[in-house]
């Protein structure tokens, strides 16, 4: 992907910088927003027991639902507890043919966890020892760890909570 540099690059920033004035508001100005939480996040799978393998027995998030999903005959939606209340959802739909994981307008990114810096430890021994493929970012005061799931969607794997980094 071509990055943009020069005026371009200089134009961006300072249209960032314009948004921040405008519309980040101070702590003390903001309201208490309107949700609770995330419920799910919910994605789509290649192979439900491939995609069960590697979140129970490599993440270490206990399945916690397994049904059919009302909207697709045969397809199945099943979660994770991700701790704290927080769920991650997935369906696949036998018979559909969908492309692999790209970035798209809409699309995710990636998923950003946050861990313990002994589940960290943990996750990086069990990716070493399964072969699974990785990267560390280092940055202060903690690391990242960088993975794709099965189905391609990149996961980051963080020592820091919001909070350690001032959002409240």
């Amino acid at each position: 992907m071509a990055q943009p540099q020069g005026e371009e690059l200089q134009a961006i920033l300072k249209r960032q910088k314009e948004l921040r004035q405008q519309y980040l508001l101070d702590s003390s100005e903001r309201t208490t927003s309107t949700s609770r939480g995330v419920h799910h996040a919910a994605f789509i799978c290649r192979d439900v027991e491939e995609t069960i393998l590697f979140y129970q027995n490599v993440m270490g998030f206990p399945l916690v639902e397994l049904i059919e999903n009302g909207d697709y005959p045969g397809s199945t939606h099943f979660f994770f507890d991700l701790g704290n209340g927080n769920l991650l959802g997935f369906f696949d739909f036998p018979g559909h043919p969908h492309p692999d994981y790209a970035e798209a307008i809409g699309g995710i990114h990636h998923l950003a966890l946050s861990v313990t810096s002994e589940t960290f430890a943990a996750l990086k021994a069990r990716f070493d020892e399964q072969g699974i493929q990785y990267i560390v970012a280092e940055w202060e005061p903690a690391h990242s760890m960088f993975v794709a799931d099965p189905n391609g969607l990149r996961l980051e794997i963080s020592q820091l909570r919001l909070l350690d980094l001032g959002f409240e």
